[in-house]
């Protein structure tokens, strides 16, 4: 994870993998660790449902979390 907007729960991943709303993810980091369903990604400021490799997305997190973090895809 690369940043975390508080004020508005956002966190902005790069992704090594794709992703797509409905997926469960699994976030951790140093101060937090938890499990969550993707219920929205962006992509320059564009509501996706799905996106790939490479791409810099933006989604909603359900808990705070800190730079640095790592998200993984649960099958």
């Amino acid at each position: 994870m690369t940043h975390y907007y508080g004020k508005i729960g956002v966190a902005i991943i790069t992704l090594s993998g794709s992703l797509r709303v409905g997926d469960k993810i699994k976030v951790v980091g140093k101060q937090a660790e938890f499990e969550q369903p993707v219920t929205s990604l962006e992509v320059d400021h564009k509501s996706v449902t799905e996106a790939k490799r490479g791409d810099v997305v933006g989604m909603k997190v359900v808990e705070r979390v800190s730079e640095g973090a790592t998200v993984h895809r649960l099958d």
